[in-house]
């Protein structure tokens, strides 16, 4: 049997068994998010409106509802470098502190709604920099509008708690900077909660930025590293064995050290057998790992396998925007491909939050106090509708 006919199969049998979750129950649901940028979240409607204000001409649409579909269908190629190309667009109209403040105050209104209670959302200080902003400045425009956003989601019954991760650009060689802006921050209780360096893999090894990894571990402060996404398992061993990550940026290649033979047994290499014995975290994003093409189909996807093999694995949205995507989008394309039910989702949120950079006591009390018991409330859910169900039927024979 193919992977995709065990996944329909999977699937079938949840909805059979009425465990598949609906649509409503995947929105309401607790999800923790770890990997999403914030200049790969932007509402159509910000961009025009940005470009307009701050007169900037370059838009290839000025109709949302085109240009939205614009970034849909140039994220769509396949390739992560013109992937990455479309951000010239949203990094373009993020130049001066207000549109910082909107953005990042739309974007944590915007994953409340969607029922993410913990984010943590990343951009690179160093992009934004062109209308005059210090990098100090960028930072704090970003935390303002983050705090802002989690009142207005208070407001309108969602909660959501924010943390910001400052990337570095690993074509640049701004990495040891920002490193340090991000110890800074940390310090000041500001909302910064660790590290990342992104940007295309190849030719741009995590170890060209040692001194930065080197420093954040002397200060014990958390990063993260984008690594296994277009390049394969030498990106993923330099970013561990010589940088030390806490955790992967998808990390999908990982997949590559891993034999399935034909009678269903599973041989792990060296370094995926470290990874999963470590625990490291998998930021993995399904829909823009198709669009990149690191994977094929959402049913072939490695996080079936991972997931069934116990890796830490997580759900990420990456870039909503590109990918026309949202965490309760992510979990729907799971559950019709691997037929997860909300102990899955549960699974998935619970590692992400033993993943998040914030103190071990305030994981623990999200896990405890709104992950868990949000799970159990819509798995109560079931109980009353197969008793509404029993009671209808006898109602009917009677």
């Amino acid at each position: 049997m193919t992977s995709q006919n065990t996944a329909k199969s999977a699937a079938g049998n949840a909805a059979k068994a009425g465990k598949a979750p609906t649509r409503d129950q995947i929105r309401r649901a607790p999800k923790v998010l770890l990997h999403d940028h914030l200049d790969g979240g932007l509402r159509p409607g910000t961009v025009v409106d940005l470009a307009r204000e701050h007169g900037y001409a370059d838009l290839p649409e000025t109709d949302p509802d085109l240009l939205g579909a614009w970034f849909r269908q140039a994220a769509d190629s396949g390739s992560l470098e013109r992937y990455l190309e479309t951000f010239s667009h949203t990094v373009g109209v993020m130049q001066t502190r207000d549109a910082l403040v909107r953005v990042a105050a739309e974007c944590a209104e915007d994953l409340a709604e969607d029922g993410v209670v913990y984010a943590e959302v990343r951009y690179a200080p160093e992009q934004h920099l062109e209308g005059g902003l210090t990098l100090e400045e960028v930072v704090e425009a970003v935390n303002e509008g983050f705090r802002e956003g989690e009142r207005r989601a208070r407001e309108n019954g969602h909660r959501i708690r924010v943390g910001a991760l400052l990337t570095a650009m690993r074509h640049a060689a701004r990495s040891l900077e920002i490193a340090e802006l991000a110890n800074r921050y940390r310090d000041l209780g500001g909302g910064v909660v660790g590290f990342d360096i992104a940007g295309a893999e190849a030719g741009y090894p995590p170890t060209r930025h040692l001194d930065a990894f080197e420093y954040l571990k002397r200060e014990n402060n958390h990063f993260t590293i984008h690594a296994g996404e277009a390049f394969g398992l030498p990106s993923i061993w330099q970013a561990l064995q010589w940088c030390g990550a806490d955790r992967l940026g998808h990390g999908v290649r990982i997949i590559d050290d891993i034999q399935v033979h034909e009678d269903g047994t599973v041989k792990l290499g060296r370094l995926a057998s470290y990874v999963r014995d470590k625990r490291i975290p998998l930021e993995l994003c399904p829909s823009s790992n198709l669009q990149t093409g690191a994977a094929d189909s959402y049913a072939e996807h490695p996080i079936g396998l991972l997931r069934r093999l116990h890796f830490r694995v997580t759900v990420n949205t990456d870039n909503r925007l590109m990918s026309h995507t949202g965490m309760s989008r992510e979990f729907e394309h799971l559950v019709d491909a691997f037929g997860y039910t909300l102990d899955d989702m549960q699974w998935f949120s619970v590692n992400a939050m033993k993943s998040a950079f914030i103190p071990f006591d305030e994981r623990l009390a999200m896990i405890n106090d709104v992950i868990k018991p949000g799970y159990a409330e819509l798995k109560s859910e079931w109980l009353f509708q197969r008793t509404a169900s029993t009671r209808d039927y006898s109602e009917e024979a009677g």
